[in-house]
């Protein structure tokens, strides 16, 4: 692998321990004081836009996917399939284009391998979770054209514990039946700040709003190429009042070290996560397991010995579901050089192995049938495996805030097994980067460059004819990002960013060669595909008065040669035709469900705004917050087709009021028709999701503490589907669901 040493290029892909004052435009509890522990800078202008979510919102509201705790905030949307999983979205853009950290090095799994793959992030004892869009995200990993979501935990200590603490909670869901255990230990033992923590949530099958209608067919794709009448004899539509196999469970254990001084600081941590959790859709799977039991067992028993109170198949078929392991060693430190050049020397270093294994297994309701054939799935394995070192250089002076990063990478990704539609491949990568902030006289700024030298190996297997083609991607990707930002007033600044940021195709983009049952398509990477260019601008205004707040963001993001899925729709059959005599009939029939899709490249733009304003009353003795908020992208295609699944506008009203030890939440998030659509897709409706929260603090003496926190959430019990979902027609969101949360610290 080259190295290169430009004192150009910029950023961070690693969390430093730097700490940053920046406002948060959200009105969480708790967000007077905001620190931003993974920016690179102390007076970092470029972060805006920004949202920090204090970790005390995430302690109290109820357990969810991180793609769900992130939802409501502007800008920040999810793909959910599932329960479990739901991928970020930032500003239209998903996929590889986001990036997910924890402590600010880019976390590790097979999310990017799969839409029904989870994030694997733990939001146990959860400090911050910190969302930056726009420009300033080149400053934390490459390809970064979305932004990047940075949970931060304290696993490893940069501060002394001041005491020892001891906290145990219990959590209880209606919506899944859902039961959740935690406990977390911290103290300074003989110098050396120690951390334990333990997580174990089990959830049922969610429920959904009765009336709610479950699709067979993949007609989310093909609603508009085919009208309803000619779909309403081939397939039938389930009413039902939960979803099958949207279950979840998961174990996390997490120990960490750490040692402080007038030195700087150093720790180690290791972490343990493991989950299983169901797939609630498998494209041909589903299907094929329906034609050959329902056929094989109608005539036998009949559709009233097959029926349940729920209106289920009592013989529903296969259950198909994900185990997860992940283990990661994990050093961190920092080291006041105190120099004439250089002022300090942070460092990371973290190994991860990943595994993801899918399976297939016979629901109860077969072993009466025990005598019929059934075809068996060998399970499929997902691995990978990743080392990454990092370090940041401080040469500031008194007139500017100047940093140096370097971050190496070296990732293994496989799949192995019956389901593999990828071969092996690797990914390198090597960083180095250079950033600068100062206070001219009349604006603030910031200015960072980064050069990423990035080789990505892999092969293609000719299914027909056995060949195996090899790659060797070797490429270099340039980025760099502006902000000027300038104070008009006491209460009023204003932001102007610009950014070019390059990001070289991911594997699956390039290598990607097989049946992808989670998305319903048979998907073609392609290894000649470019690296995407984003150039993006945007103008943020931040006013605050004190009494009333009110932020504005406006964005317009160029990307060339823009990487999307794209369903062969029109030469479908065509296609068929050309390669059946080819192939055979039995060489397609395995894969007659799913839709031909090939990744290609065509510019796109992006264009969107968000807004939100507040007043904040006395009341009493407390504080009433009441604010509206409004985000909206649109995408298009060089060609003038929309980029598929993007969301549709929404609109956001919250009313908080905190007095002394309660607080009270209530939002509504109002989502509109999505008429917007790509080519391929349907219209999506409008729903509306009214959620709630009370939290309570009892002072029971002494440092005793507990916390009661009642929640609920779609409480008007809206039948809502996720545009950006592959799985919409399949998959409702969960229906009304409530429960309460309960926290003792000692």
């Amino acid at each position: 692998m080259k190295v290169y040493f430009y004192a150009l290029m910029a950023m961070s892909l690693i969390t430093t321990q730097i700490n940053a004052d920046e406002p948060a435009t959200d009105s969480a509890e708790n967000a007077d004081e905001i620190v931003v522990t993974s920016s690179i800078l102390n007076t970092s202008r470029i972060l805006n836009p920004l949202y920090v979510i204090d970790g005390q919102d995430i302690e109290n509201d109820a357990t969810t996917s991180l793609g769900e705790a992130v939802d409501s905030y502007l800008g920040v949307s999810i793909a959910d399939y599932g329960a479990a999983v739901g991928q970020p979205i930032i500003r239209g853009m998903s996929g590889p284009r986001v990036k997910i950290l924890k402590n600010g090095m880019v976390n590790r799994d097979v999310s990017g391998l799969g839409v029904d793959h989870l994030n694997d992030v733990d939001l146990h004892d959860v400090a911050q979770i910190e969302i930056i869009k726009g420009p300033s995200s080149l400053l934390y990993a490459n390809g970064t054209i979305g932004g990047i979501i940075n949970v931060v935990n304290n696993t490893i200590a940069r501060e002394d514990f001041e005491k020892q603490e001891i906290t145990a909670g219990l959590e209880t869901l209606s919506v899944n039946d859902g039961d959740v255990q935690d406990f977390h230990y911290s103290n300074n033992i003989g110098g050396f700040n120690v951390s334990l923590g333990y997580r174990n949530a089990e959830f049922g099958n969610f429920d959904i709003p009765d009336g709610a209608v479950i699709h067979d067919d993949h007609d989310d794709d093909h609603g508009d190429e085919h009208g309803d009448d000619d779909h309403g004899d081939e397939h039938e539509e389930e009413v039902l009042s939960y979803v099958d196999n949207s279950d979840f469970e998961s174990e996390a254990t997490q120990f960490g070290i750490s040692r402080t001084g007038d030195w700087g600081h150093f720790g180690i941590a290791f972490d343990n996560l493991e989950s299983l959790y169901g797939i609630p859709y498998h494209g041909e799977h589903a299907d094929e397991h329906g034609d050959e039991h329902g056929d094989e067992h109608g005539d036998e028993h009949g559709d009233d010995d097959h029926a349940d109170e729920d209106g289920h198949d009592e013989h529903e078929g296969e259950r198909i579901f994900s185990t997860t392991d992940q283990e990661s060693f994990s050093i961190e430190g920092l080291f006041n050089v105190n120099g004439n050049l250089i002022n300090s020397v942070s460092y990371n270093f973290r190994d991860t192995e990943y595994s993801l294994t899918e399976a297939h297994a016979e629901e109860e309701g077969h072993d009466d049938h025990e005598g019929e054939e059934h075809e068996e799935h060998a399970p499929t394995v997902f691995s990978n495996d990743a080392t990454e070192y990092g370090a940041i250089f401080d040469i500031s002076n008194d007139n500017f805030t100047q940093k140096i990063a370097l971050n190496i990478v070296d990732e293994d990704s496989s799949i192995v097994g019956e389901e593999a539609f990828m071969n092996p491949a690797n990914s390198e990568e090597f960083t180095v980067g250079y950033y600068v902030s100062t206070d001219l006289d009349m604006f603030y700024l910031d200015a960072g460059f980064r050069l990423d030298q990035i080789e990505r190996s892999g092969s293609v297997t000719d299914e027909d004819h056995g060949d195996i083609d090899y790659y060797n991607i070797d490429d270099d990707t340039n980025s760099f990002a502006l902000s000027l930002g300038r104070d008009l007033s006491d209460s009023l600044d204003v932001n102007f960013g610009f950014s070019s940021v390059e990001r070289l195709p991911s594997v699956i983009e390039l290598f990607m060669n097989g049946p992808h049952q989670a998305t319903g398509r048979l998907e073609t990477g392609n290894p000649n595909l470019k690296s995407e260019t984003s150039n993006n601008f945007d103008i943020t205004f931040n006013y605050d008065s004190g009494d009333f707040y009110a932020y504005a963001s406006f964005y317009v993001n160029d990307v060339d040669n823009y990487i999307t899925l794209m369903d062969e729709l029109d030469d479908h059959d065509d296609h068929d035709d050309d390669h059946g005599d080819e192939h055979g009939d039995d060489d397609h029939a395995e894969h007659a469900n799913l839709i031909h899709a090939d990744y290609v490249q065509e510019d796109a733009e992006f264009r969107g705004y968000e807004f939100e304003f507040g007043r904040t009353f006395s009341l009493g003795s407390g504080d009433l917050t009441l604010s509206f908020g409004r985000d909206d992208v649109n995408a298009e295609l060089s060609d003038g087709h929309n980029v598929p699944r993007i969301n549709p506008a929404r609109n956001i009203y919250s009313l908080s009021y905190v007095e002394n030890d309660w607080v009270f939440k209530l939002s509504l998030k109002d989502v509109e028709k999505q008429n917007d659509i790509g080519e391929g897709e349907s219209v999506t409706d409008s729903y509306q999701m009214l959620n709630t929260r009370l939290t309570k603090t009892f002072n029971l003496g002494g440092s005793g503490e507990l916390k009661v926190s009642i929640f609920g959430s779609n409480l008007l019990d809206e039948v809502a589907r996720n545009h950006s979902s592959f799985v919409k027609k399949q998959v409702p969101l969960a229906g009304r669901n409530y429960g309460a949360k309960f926290s003792y610290k000692f």
